[in-house]
């Protein structure tokens, strides 16, 4: 019924009028663009054997390939692929990117994970033949011709070759003794109108390669199965091993896969013009939810067939990966995947790579410059499968029916519109070494996903539906541009259709959403964000060791995409106190086009700090409010895969501290308790610079604080070593400089501000921006939390009426914090140390030496939320001070911990997050 609604709009008036026109138009268009005679691609045929041995992960090969020109050029030279030794050191295009993405695991990886080929030996035409290094990368090579290659001529190439197989990092390697046989030989670079396309090997970004005819043969020992690309065409086996045979014709890249355990399971199925074979090989602790596989793989060719065109191969295969889940990846008649999670995941998994043949395979186009050409319509067809297959619901509602009833139906989309409200998103039209990790996901798949159904709706399916099969049967076995698929469209619409392909070369920008109605729901939900405004009610609790337990609601409108004003407010009963606290924020963030961000905020809090009981027993709360008003500007960086972060923030903390006053009455001759409330402030300046990326992480903040009667500034910043089995050192350092701000100099009213090397306590966060269980206890278990501040030594001094290490000068410090590997030590344990000198050490009857340390161990749990630091080693000052003030249980009272709740972020754990 669809089909004939949509048949008005693809004819139109002109259709109505003159139909055999249009006829004979689209017969026109079918015969031109790929079919004329100015288009040429080079042909590249290949024959190559190669020998496996598993014992210990290498091939030995040997390649011949026939170089046909058929570009209108001579050609001196040919640039050569030699991607393997991508995996080949730390100093290649693939490290440098998957440390950009997050990954150290082959930076740090060993020797014998590494990957590399040689013992090259190129002749042309059986004159050996001269290389030359690329200038930049590692795996491309410079093939100097010994003679000129004229137009519409050829050559012969041949070489031995050796590859040393890496662990399976990205796509291809060893996975132990089950082999993914990927990128593994000499391929020479596409040479096209545009010029040569030499591209080092990247895990983000696939690949463009000339199309050819294959005959491989294969030696690996008797018992592995294989799965290869092709038709297999001879076997031979031979004392324990065995060779086989597999040719392919069309295709522009080969990978096989072997491994002792694959079960095979196989069937035909019946296209319109011939009888294909369909192959799934799987391993035995996967059989059940491969059960249907081959149904699924024949769903994706029967649907890409009827809505693209014909699958022209004899043979299709899928494959399982072992190990790690990290989707698929697809190769000519063949895909390599890691199961998922049930089987409906399977069946959309196996579309999307097995439909990866027509867009990345047949339609060969430059994926590297033009990722969308296939990621982005091969997901659009996927979304059409899903709403066939599956209504497109999301299957967290097969799962999880809390999840599922709060997780919309296309979650893809939902981050996409976060990302482009935060003006983080990237034109469809980016190459794709230059898309943050985030946005090659988002952008070159959903968002180019999102335009197909554009340009559907443009043309309506049925004539969509038509112009793709003219598109698929023109440049099948091609290399079409975005220009070529442009004119196919204009062609069969009939019209210009600049402002749409104009889209791809375009972010989001100010876009402006319709107004939204308010809705309540329950704890949240990221569905139908684009139609209410939800403001989500969910219960809350908090403990204090004065307030005690708490008990309240938790009100707030954080979803995606993210509001311009956001707020959350909790307030919360006490138990203890019988009062009514609670925490609450209100922001507004206005983002320019460029990325540049503005939050203003206001923060604000009430709890109780203390208990005091006067004579009469009667416990008499002493609470505390704060108000922060607060700007932060966040600079945006030119390079969108920049991990840097600068910003500029001031805050005022507006403080409300209720106390207790002790006076007396001369007339009565007693005391009167008092409980007045004093007011103070703080003012805050703050520069800050952070590098989120994966190796060497650093950040620095500079920052300015004035209070009543003084001012200081100081300047902290850290610095990450990975370590390379793990962990790593992280370097802390410190310095501060306290001023007054007029001549009387107050050292008792400001010392609660002075600047501290030993463990603070509650008493000095006199911003109230950490989370203290009993934040002025100075005795027990909870007298042992401290936060780390100023000097950030982990011993303490409490007891003293003047802490050793305090200053009202200047003070510096650097602290040291090194994880210990859990091959020696399962649990995440630390090893800290912290010198620092402060102005006071340097008079001449100092209380302490001109240096002060201490050293010992830290436990660090959830993801260092909670640490808890024994000192071991101290400075004689401290090891002084607690013989004299703690002569029991010294070890174990010496031992503090912290609890940085205010240190959680979502950068913290996502790193890529633009939110």
């Amino acid at each position: 019924m669809e089909e004939d609604r949509q048949i008005f709009v693809i004819f139109d008036k002109t259709a109505f009028l003159k139909p055999a026109l249009l006829f004979c138009s689209l017969i026109l268009f079918y015969n031109s663009f790929c079919q004329d005679t100015n288009y040429w691609q080079q042909q590249v045929n290949f024959q190559i054997s190669v020998n496996l041995k598993d014992d210990d992960h290498t091939l030995d090969g040997f390649l011949k390939m026939e170089y046909i020109n058929n570009s209108p050029d001579t050609l001196q030279f040919i640039w050569i692929h030699l991607w393997p030794n991508a995996y080949k050191n730390d100093r290649t295009a693939y490290t440098d990117q998957a440390l950009e993405n997050e990954s150290t695991e082959f930076y740090f990886s060993p020797e014998n994970k590494k990957g590399y080929i040689n013992r090259l030996e190129f002749k042309v035409d059986d004159i050996l033949a001269t290389i030359e290094d690329h200038a930049q990368h590692q795996d491309i090579i410079k093939l100097l011709l010994p003679a000129p290659l004229l137009p519409g001529n050829k050559i012969n190439i041949e070489t031995p070759f050796h590859v040393k197989l890496p662990f399976n990092f990205s796509r291809g390697g060893h996975i132990g003794q089950s082999y993914q046989l990927t990128q593994w030989y000499p391929k020479p670079a596409v040479y096209d109108h545009k010029g040569w396309h030499p591209i080092p090997y990247l895990d983000q970004g696939e690949f463009y390669n000339d199309f050819g005819n294959y005959k491989v043969s294969i030696t690996v020992p008797e018992e592995y199965v294989v799965a290869s690309t092709g038709i297999q065409t001879n076997t031979v086996t031979e004392g324990d091993s065995k060779t086989l045979t597999f040719e392919q014709e069309n295709i522009h890249d080969f990978a096989w896969f072997a491994d002792k355990d694959y079960i095979l399971a196989k069937d035909t199925l019946q296209l319109a013009t011939k009888i294909i074979e369909v192959r799934a090989y799987y391993l035995p602790s996967k059989k059940e939810t491969w059960n249907n596989s081959l149904q699924f793989i024949k769903n994706a060719i029967t649907s890409k067939s009827k809505w693209i065109g014909e699958y022209p191969y004899n043979i299709v295969s899928v494959v399982e990966k072992p190990g790690r889940n990290s989707g698929g990846m697809e190769y000519p008649t063949i895909t390599l995947l890691s199961s998922p999670g049930n089987e409906r995941q399977l069946d959309l998994l196996i579309h999307h790579e097995v439909g990866h043949n027509w867009f990345y395979g047949i339609l060969a186009s430059n994926e590297r410059s033009h990722p969308w050409m296939d990621e982005g319509m091969n997901s659009y067809y996927d979304k059409r499968y899903g709403l066939q297959q599956y209504s497109n619901t999301p299957v967290l509602n097969e799962e999880n029916k809390f999840f599922g009833k709060r997780i919309p139906t296309d979650l893809e989309a939902v981050l996409l519109r976060a990302v482009v409200k935060e003006k983080k998103d990237q034109p469809i039209e980016t190459t794709s070494e230059k898309f943050t990790a985030l946005n090659y996901s988002l952008i070159a798949y959903t968002k180019a996903a999102q335009w197909m159904q554009l340009l559907e709706n443009e043309m309506g399916t049925l004539a969509f539906d038509k112009m793709m099969h003219i598109y698929y049967e023109r440049c099948k076995f091609k290399h079409p541009y975005p220009a070529d698929f442009k004119a196919i469209v204009e062609e069969v619409h009939g019209r210009n259709i600049d402002s749409l392909f104009g889209l791809l070369e375009k972010k989001e920008g100010d876009k402006k959403y319709a107004k939204k109605d308010f809705k309540l729901m329950p704890f949240f939900s990221l569905k139908d964000t684009d139609k209410y405004n939800h403001i989500f009610i969910s219960p809350a609790a908090g403990y204090n060791f004065y307030d005690k337990f708490m008990i309240g609601g938790l009100i707030h409108n954080y979803t995606l995409p993210q509001n311009q004003l956001q707020f959350i407010i909790a307030p919360l009963y006490a138990t203890g106190s019988k009062k009514l606290n609670g925490i609450g924020k209100i922001s507004y963030k206005a983002i320019w086009k460029k990325g540049n961000k503005l939050v203003i905020a206001l923060n604000g809090a009430k709890f109780s700090g203390t208990v005091f009981k006067d004579s009469t027993n009667t416990s008499n709360f002493l609470d505390y409010k704060k108000l922060v008003p607060a700007l932060t500007y966040t600079f945006a960086n030119k390079d969108p895969r920049s991990s840097i972060s600068k910003f500029i923030q001031w805050k005022s903390y507006l403080l409300n501290e209720r106390s207790y006053l002790f006076t007396r009455d001369t007339i009565n001759q007693n005391f009167i308790i008092t409980y007045p409330s004093n007011k103070k402030y703080i003012h805050q300046v703050n520069f800050g610079i952070e590098n989120n990326r994966k190796l060497y992480p650093y950040n620095a903040i500079l920052q300015g604080e004035k209070g009543a009667g003084f001012f200081k500034i100081n300047l902290s910043s850290n610095y990450y070593f990975n370590y390379a089995r793990g962990g790593g050192l992280n370097v802390r350092l410190f310095a501060g400089k306290f001023f007054y701000s007029s001549d009387l100099t107050s050292s008792f009213k400001t010392y609660q501000y002075h600047f501290n090397m030993t463990g603070a306590n509650g008493f000095e966060d006199y911003t109230y921006s950490n989370y203290f269980i009993g934040r002025n206890e100075f005795d027990g278990l909870l007298s042992q939390q401290i936060m780390i501040k100023d000097g950030g030594f982990k011993v303490r001094t409490d007891l003293l009426s003047n802490k050793f290490g305090r200053s009202d000068d200047w003070l510096s410090a650097v602290n040291f914090t090194s994880s210990i590997p859990k091959t020696i030590f399962p649990l995440p344990l630390k090893i800290f140390a912290d010198i620092g000198t402060y102005a006071e050490a340097w008079d001449k009857d100092a209380p302490t030496g001109k240096f002060v340390y201490d050293a010992g161990v830290q436990l660090s749990l959830l993801k260092n939320i909670i640490n808890i630091y024994i000192p071991l080693v101290y400075s004689k000052v401290y090891r002084d001070y607690f013989k004299s003030y703690i002569p029991e249980k010294r070890f174990q009272k010496n031992i503090s911990f912290s609890i940085d709740v205010q240190n959680i972020s979502l950068k913290k754990f996502f790193p890529q997050s633009p939110f």
